[in-house]
Order: structure tokens, then C-alpha cells, then sequence
């Protein structure tokens, strides 16, 4: 946030990181939204440093009133048109209107212009002082400046703290979640590096300690103060009890279902085939699909979880990779250029509950420390305790039911004489690697599986396909 970067011979000013994409101001008020892969990609791309914030955090935006926020872009256009001449800044389309030419007129007469301008138009209270105040006040703040302080002394567990510090320390506690060495003083010392990192040293003033550590005490969750634990839930009380998901990999749930596919091992031999699947709960995305052989043994749930954090595009040598497959086979649902943009956009995150069935997944002590030092709470749900669960578990049998006819079909356009139809003896010789398999997949998730209409199963629970 507010860091100023060159993109396609422009100058433009962080606004926002919101699923991988970045919003961009320009210096005239232009607004832009790219994928972070493709603006750090791009030719001509760099980091000029950091600047002013001249626009506020999404966060303490979005929790303004309305009227509050259509009155500071009121009062945008018009200390625009003041200073330039124009309602958009400069280089913008528009007439300039004679009383704010500045080339004509000076700053004072032309805010007094402003002034006559806003009484006309039933502002009341407006001046020129009050004018020339307003202008200051972007200057210094932006467009935070132009708010009615009345409508930012709302009260609020953080009190009258600097809503910037507030957002700091909320996301300094999300990054010590869960590690059981944390305290107090290191949520304190990482607030106040991202502070600076964001907004400049010396930018934004800090409270005292004292009430540093107050805030970070009525901020903390009750249930997990720094310095707890990540939470393993086994107890029947908390186990399967289909508590809501409210935003994205706040809780993702794990399944396991059978293809009816078998592709060829290492020996050569057909090899039954399952797919175990990270669900997003509050959104239905899949996180994560991995295949793997059928087998008794309990799948590894730490695959899973690198698969959920690491993107495809961030992979070493993964377009070489994804390019010599898409030359593998003639018959494809997206181009190469489509599916590396698509698998850009894909949702990454680490999750903060996963949920698993303990009879299908396995939980080592080493999967446990990399849980911990990341801030993920496992919780253990057995398959007949039903509730999200349970549905998560019938919305991926769904999913290896409808690819199991997306990889015949593949098969048969890729092996001439091979017809979807055929019987199910000749339809269940293997023909793919398990590699091969998992790439198309991958594919038939980001094209079809995820634009694919949804229905409500009337429950509390991510949408699945009826």
C-alpha cells in the first residue's frame, strides 16, 4: 500500500492487494486493476519506492458511512478543478471553465470562485477559508482529508486509534497466529514494521507502548490470546459442528473419492486412481486437488497444503512444464496463453481451519510443527458426524464422478476407435500417467469445474453441483 511503481510508462500508486490482484491510482486519478503475475511480469515494470498514501486503506474506506464518502468525492473533483482547471486533474477530457483557468486566475481567486460556486449549489458553511482548509487537508491526507472527522469518532473497542495502526496490528496477530512462542512484545515490534513498510517511516504516528499493548490485548481472539497454540479440535463438542465460513481459506475442508478411471504405473500396470480435494467452505473453490493411487494408508495431508499456498505460476519451470503437456494432447479445453491467465487468477492462500476426516488423511508430529509455525488449526471430523463435512465429502464425489466422463472423453479423442460409449471393460483401460492425469485435471477444474452453474443444497454449507 502506497508504494509507487512504473507500469506500461506510467506512474502509478498502490491502492490495494485484494485476490491477487493490484488497484492502482495514478497521479490524474486514473484507476487500474491488474493480476499481480502479470504487473511484475511486464516489461518496463519497477518499484520506485514509497510515497504518500493519497488514498485511504480499503478497509478504513469501506467502514465510512455513505454520505460520508460521497461528500469527500465531492470535494475531490471540485479541489481538483480548483487546482488545475479541470474536475479529473490534469490531461483529463472536459472544458475548462474560464473562472478556473489558471492561467488567468490565482489559487486565491480562483478558491474564492469555488466558494460562490458551492453556495449557489446549497453548500452551506462554505467560504474560502473553508475552501483553501479542504485543500490543504487533501494535500497532507488525501482523500482521507476531505471526510467529516464526525463520521470517523465512531466508537470502537480500539477507541480513537489511528485506524491504520489498527489494521497493522489486526494483520500482525494473523501472521503470529497459532505459534506458541509469541507474546505481546513481538506483536508490537511486527505492527510497528509493517507500519513503516506500508506507509513510510514516520508517516504515521505510533501510541505509546502502554496502549499498544492494550490494543493488542482487545484485539486478540479470546479463544486464541499470543502465544496459543494451533488448535487441534478432536472433542465430539467441536468436531463436526458446521460452523460458517465467513471469508475465503477461513475454513477449508479435505475429501477423498474414488475415479472411475485407472491410469498406468511405473510397472506398467493399471493403477486405481482417487483424488483427494481442499474445499474452500466459504466460497465452494477448489483449493487444491491432488491424485493419487487407491491405497489404505491415509493420504498426506502436507501435499495438500503445499498445493493450497504455492501458486502454479510461482513454480520453477512450470510454464516449460505446462507447454510440453499442452503438446501432449491435441484436444484441449483452454490455449496455453488462456490457461496460464486463468491459473494467475487462481485463489492461493493458507488456510486458517482445516478440516479433516482423521480415517483418511494423516497428521505426522512434523505435519503438525509446519501447521503451528504457519498459524493452521486442524479439526478432526470423522465421516459419520456429518454436518459440512459430510457435504464437502458428496460435492467431491460429484467432482471425480463428472471428471471421470471429462477424461473418457479425452481419451477417446486422443485414441481413434475409442468412443465415450464404449463398455465399461474398454473404458477402464488405463491410458494416462498419474502426472499426465493430474494435469488435465487441473485444466478441467480452472475451465469447467469452477464456472459450472451452482444450486443451493439448503444447508449451511459451499455450494455443490446438483
Amino acid at each position: 500500500m502506497g508504494t509507487q511503481i512504473k507500469f506500461e510508462d506510467r506512474t502509478w500508486q498502490v491502492s490495494g492487494l485484494v485476490d491477487g490482484r493490484v488497484h492502482l491510482v495514478a497521479d490524474d486519478g486514473t484507476t487500474g486493476c491488474v493480476l499481480a503475475a502479470r504487473l511484475v511480469a511486464a516489461d518496463g515494470f519497477e518499484v520506485l519506492g514509497q510515497a504518500t498514501l493519497q488514498v485511504p486503506a480499503a478497509p478504513v474506506w469501506a467502514a465510512l458511512p455513505l454520505p460520508a464518502r460521497e461528500r469527500a468525492m465531492a470535494w475531490l473533483r471540485h479541489i481538483r478543478e480548483v487546482e488545475t482547471g479541470l474536475p479529473d486533474g490534469p490531461g483529463s477530457s472536459g472544458e475548462l471553465r474560464p473562472e478556473y483557468d489558471p492561467q488567468r486566475f490565482t489559487l486565491a481567486e480562483r478558491e474564492h470562485a469555488k466558494a460562490k460556486e458551492l453556495a449557489a449549489l446549497g453548500w452551506t458553511k462554505v467560504s474560502r477559508p473553508t475552501v483553501q482548509r479542504m485543500r490543504l487537508a487533501y494535500q497532507r491526507q488525501g482523500l482521507l482529508g476531505l471526510v467529516d472527522k464526525r463520521s470517523l469518532r465512531a466508537s470502537s473497542p480500539s477507541g480513537r486509534t489511528d485506524e491504520r495502526v489498527v489494521a497493522a496490528v489486526l494483520e500482525a496477530l494473523r501472521q503470529r497466529r497459532g505459534r506458541r512462542a509469541t507474546t505481546v512484545k513481538q506483536v508490537i515490534d511486527l505492527t510497528e514494521l509493517i507500519v513503516t513498510e506500508t506507509y513510510g517511516k514516520g508517516r504515521v504516528r505510533l501510541p505509546a507502548r502502554s496502549s499498544l499493548y492494550r490494543l493488542v490485548r482487545v484485539l486478540a481472539d479470546p479463544a486464541e490470546p499470543p502465544g496459543s497454540p494451533a488448535r487441534t479440535a478432536t472433542s465430539p463438542d467441536r468436531a463436526g459442528s458446521g460452523l460458517l465460513a465467513l471469508r475465503p481459506a477461513e475454513r477449508v475442508h479435505v475429501a477423498t473419492a474414488r475415479l472411475g478411471i485407472e491410469v498406468v504405473g511405473e510397472d506398467g500396470r493399471p493403477v486405481a486412481v482417487s483424488v483427494t480435494v481442499a474445499l474452500d467452505g466459504a466460497t465452494g473453490c477448489v483449493l487444491a486437488a491432488v491424485l493419487h493411487p487407491q491405497q489404505a494408508a491415509p493420504v498426506e495431508l502436507s501435499v495438500l497444503l503445499a498445493e493450497m499456498a504455492v501458486p502454479l505460476a510461482m513454480r520453477p519451470r512450470w510454464r516449460e512444464m505446462l507447454q510440453a503437456a499442452h503438446e501432449g494432447l491435441p484436444e484441449r479445453l483452454m490455449t496455453l496463453s488462456a490457461r496460464l491467465e486463468a491459473t494467475a487468477a487462481r485463489l492461493a492462500a493458507v488456510p486458517e481451519t482445516l478440516v479433516f476426516d482423521p480415517a483418511a488423511a494423516a497428521v505426522t508430529p512434523w505435519f503438525l510443527t509446519v501447521c503451528e509455525s504457519l498459524g493452521v488449526s486442524l479439526e478432526a471430523v470423522t465421516a459419520r458426524q456429518g454436518g459440512m463435512r459430510s457435504v464437502a465429502g458428496d460435492t467431491v464425489k460429484v467432482l471425480a464422478a463428472v471428471f471421470t466422463r471429462h477424461a473418457a472423453e479425452v481419451r477417446a479423442a486422443a485414441r481413434p476407435g475409442m468412443r465415450p460409449q464404449d463398455n465399461v471393460a474398454r473404458q477402464a483401460e488405463a491410458f494416462f500417467s498419474l502426472l499426465h492425469l493430474q494435469d488435465v485435471l487441473d485444466e478441467w477444474i480452472t475451465a469447467r469445474w469452477h464456472h459450472r452453474p451452482n444450486k443451493p443444497c439448503g444447508t449451511r454449507c459451499c455450494p455443490r453441483q446438483p
